[in-house]
């Protein structure tokens, strides 16, 4: 690549990365912020303080090999996407489910807040990667799962359902575990859009058990 460099300095230590100018053009957050930039100074830094590290490395691995890690990798002989060197347990017990979202203070899913930061960022093939991504991932906690959806609700505008379904859907799968979960009680007596979504979801889903039994 013959483009100049940028340096990006992200989160609030301030961490620096490097990228191509052609590649930061592919997202439409980048592209105004350059073009301005450019036309009133010679420097070429970008301040992002407000982002997390962990999620903007993704971001631009993605951006330079179509991927971030651990990679989807399709198993031809059983005909389904796998995540690259891992496995549930492993994956649970060495942290790669979650990053430390600083300005929460909290522990959340890497492939949420990667979906959240490509939506911001208008890369929409890396949101379908991330969603693909998350779906491929068990054995995380109830409490994670939850500060995840509400990350997920906050960040995310209302036409875009795809990764709220997604919380909806895994929360009513494992609803032997939620219900009996302390932190569940405590998130819904707190409430949010969160809870009617789930409440409607759940209905639907009562409907369509009623439809499957009921005699055609």
């Amino acid at each position: 690549m013959t483009s100049p460099i940028i340096t990006l300095c992200i989160g609030p230590e301030q961490r620096l990365f490097a990228a191509h100018e052609d590649v930061l053009l592919r997202s439409t957050f980048f592209e105004p912020i350059l073009r301005k930039q450019f036309l009133e100074s010679s420097s070429k830094r970008i301040d992002l303080p407000d982002e997390i590290p962990e999620i903007f490395s993704s971001i631009l691995e993605f951006l330079y090999k179509g991927d971030y890690t651990p990679r989807l990798l399709h198993n031809k002989r059983r005909d389904i996407y796998e995540l690259e060197n891992t496995t549930p347990d492993s994956a649970a017990a060495s942290g790669e489910q979650t990053v430390y979202h600083h300005l929460s203070g909290q522990h959340l899913l890497k492939d949420t807040l990667v979906y959240c930061a490509a939506d911001k960022y208008g890369l929409d093939d890396l949101k379908r990667f991330a969603l693909k991504k998350q779906g491929l991932q068990s054995g995380i906690q109830c409490s994670t799962i939850l500060a995840s959806a509400r990350y997920a609700y906050a960040n995310t505008p209302d036409s875009d359902s795809k990764l709220r379904a997604h919380y909806l859907a895994l929360i009513i799968r494992s609803r032997s575990t939620f219900k009996r979960s302390g932190t569940m009680q405590m998130e819904m007596e707190m409430g949010g859009r969160l809870f009617f979504d789930l409440f409607v979801a759940m209905c639907n889903h009562m409907d369509d058990l009623t439809s499957l039994k009921s005699p055609r």
